[in-house]
Order: C-alpha cells, then sequence, then structure tokens
C-alpha cells in the first residue's frame, strides 16, 4: 500500500471518531499515526484551523509536503493552514510559514495553539485527552496537584470540572504563561487555578513530609512549602531532564518521583501517573509502583489502565503513552 492510500485509509478510519469528537466540542485529534499506521516517524494532527505535520526521523522533501497537503485538502472537510515541524536529528531545509497563535478546543475548553514556537512539543498532547477525559468525571470537589505541568492542560480541565483547587507546578515561566491564559479563556476563577513556578522535585517532596533536594541540596533556593495532601496527584514527568535538584528519569527510577506523589495524596485518594517510554512494559511497571507504595506504607489498592484514544492505534497494544491511575 501506498503512504498516499495508508493517509487515505487512516482518515476514513477516524470517521466515526472524528464525528463523535466535534459533537463533544473537539476540534484536536490526530490524523495519521505513522508508527501504526504505514510510515514511521510521521505524525500528523488537527489543532482547530492548523494542522501539524511533524517528522521525528527523515525530513520531509517539497514533493512529500505537497502530496500530504494535497491529499488532505481533498478529505478533510474543514479549511486550514498547514504547519510543517521537523523534529529529527538530519537538518531539514524545509520549512513552512507561520499560521500564528490560533484556538482549538477539547470538550468544549479552548486552548491555545502555535505550531511554530520556542519549544519542542506542541502546547496540547493529544494522546492525553484519554487522561483528561477520565479526569472530568472524578474531580468535582477535589483537590488537585498537577505535576510537571507543562501548559497547564490537565489542570484546566480539572478545574472546568468543578474541582475544589488545582495547583500546576512547572518550571517553565512561559508554559505556565500558557495555562494561565488558558484558564482565562475559559472563565476559570483564580481561586481555584494556580500555578507554581519550580523545580518539580522539592515541591513534591516537601508536600510529602521528605527533606526537599537531600544533603548536596541544601544551599539551592526553592520555595519553602508546607507538608500538604491532595485528593488527586496527577504525575505526568518528562522522559528524561535534569534539573539543580537532580535527574528524571523515568526509566530508570521512577520510584523516586511516585513514592513523593502517594505521600501527597490523601488516603482514599489516587495517583493518575504516566509513562512515556515507548519500550516500557505497562504490567511491570505497575510492579515497580506498587512495591513502591508498598514501601512508603501506602499499598496501592487499585489500578485502573487509561489507553490513548482512538486517533492513537497501537500496533502491539502497548502505545508508547501508559497511564495508570492508582487508589492509594
Amino acid at each position: 500500500m501506498s503512504f498516499n492510500e495508508s493517509l487515505g485509509l487512516a482518515l476514513l478510519n477516524r470517521k466515526a471518531l472524528f464525528e463523535r469528537l466535534h459533537e463533544e466540542g473537539t476540534t484536536a485529534y490526530r490524523l495519521f499515526h505513522g508508527i501504526s499506521e504505514g510510515r514511521p516517524g510521521l505524525a500528523i494532527d488537527r489543532y482547530g484551523s492548523t494542522v501539524l505535520i511533524q517528522t521525528f526521523r527523515e525530513p520531509l522533501d517539497a514533493d512529500e509536503l505537497g502530496a500530504i497537503e494535497a491529499r488532505l485538502r481533498a478529505d478533510l472537510k474543514f479549511e486550514f493552514s498547514l504547519a510543517y515541524h521537523p523534529r529529527g536529528e538530519k537538518p531539514a531545509a524545509l520549512r513552512t510559514p507561520d499560521p500564528g497563535e490560533t484556538l482549538c478546543q477539547e470538550f468544549g475548553l479552548k486552548f491555545l495553539f502555535r505550531a511554530h514556537h520556542s519549544g519542542m512539543d506542541p502546547w496540547l498532547f493529544l494522546d492525553l485527552r484519554a487522561g483528561r477525559r477520565f479526569l472530568r468525571q472524578k474531580v468535582a470537589g477535589k483537590t488537585v496537584l498537577n505535576l510537571f505541568s507543562y501548559t497547564c492542560s490537565i489542570g484546566l480541565t480539572a478545574a472546568a470540572a468543578r474541582a475544589s483547587e488545582v495547583l500546576n507546578v512547572d518550571f517553565s515561566k512561559t508554559n505556565l504563561e500558557i495555562g494561565r491564559k488558558n484558564a482565562q479563556l475559559n472563565s476559570v476563577p483564580e481561586t481555584i487555578f494556580h500555578t507554581l513556578e519550580e523545580d518539580c522535585l522539592p515541591v513534591m517532596r516537601q508536600l510529602a513530609g521528605l527533606e526537599a533536594g537531600g544533603r548536596k541540596n541544601k544551599r539551592l533556593k526553592y520555595k519553602k512549602l508546607n507538608r500538604r495532601q491532595f485528593d488527586c496527584v496527577i504525575l505526568d514527568p518528562p522522559a528524561w531532564s535534569k534539573g539543580s535538584f537532580g535527574a528524571v528519569d523515568v526509566e530508570g527510577d521512577y520510584p523516586s518521583l511516585f513514592k513523593p506523589a502517594v505521600l501527597a495524596t490523601k488516603p482514599g485518594g489516587w495517583v493518575m501517573a504516566t509513562h512515556h517510554v515507548p519500550t516500557v512494559d505497562f504490567d511491570s511497571w505497575v510492579e515497580t509502583l506498587k512495591k513502591c507504595a508498598a514501601k512508603a506504607g501506602r499499598p496501592i489498592q487499585s489500578v485502573q489502565r487509561i489507553s490513548p484514544e482512538e486517533d492513537f492505534p497501537s500496533f502491539d497494544g502497548n502505545p508508547p503513552l501508559k497511564i495508570a491511575v492508582c487508589e492509594v
């Protein structure tokens, strides 16, 4: 099957899904998931009036990009601007004009979107929609701690679903500012939606009642916080990052993140934990979480797996994004 045929089939297979999402007020979803649909290293997403093409390996040339655009314009039933973002190791000379800042929607909520900006990742992670859908049904009247919040999409979803309080924590001022703008766009009260610009490691450790940064980091400056527990804790770390308080390494040492998240959760509450490394097995990861929680004196009572929705098909049943809701 040619790539043009694979793209056409992917769009056809999503027709019923698109209709359901549109009825829910959602205009942000994946159009083509290359790793499972015939072109590894290529992803095509809709964000409102922008269609974003990303390559993670070989960049596209002008003819390839033109062929993709022609197919999309023939099959899609809405007007759009096209943006191409090459992210692979090899440099790409091909660039598209910046469509500028626009809006997309998810479950009727408005989210700012810009295809070309100072960072690498889109401001809204589409595969995490399944987790945000879960939250909409669970957080009314609850307090929520959103760790590694990025642009606060989960926090906004929780606040709009009538959580009593949401604390979004991220080290990036720019990301949090986007989150605050999204909250304003959706008329979310500032009394509910809070942001904290800080490294998540000392924050989560202090909330858990642990030493903020270990002996080596006693001289580092960080915001002092009292121990506190939340009804719901969102733990959505990057696969790898390194800061003043140590490294975030989800494949090598997830328990160092999960333990304080569990201790910062009220008894009977739950942690929504994510893992983004494709090669990690879900069941093995959950066993690690169970051992960690038991050792911390807060054993996991139940685990619910949440898989990405139909626009992120998996050829082996083990999608790159793994989400586990752990009741503690």
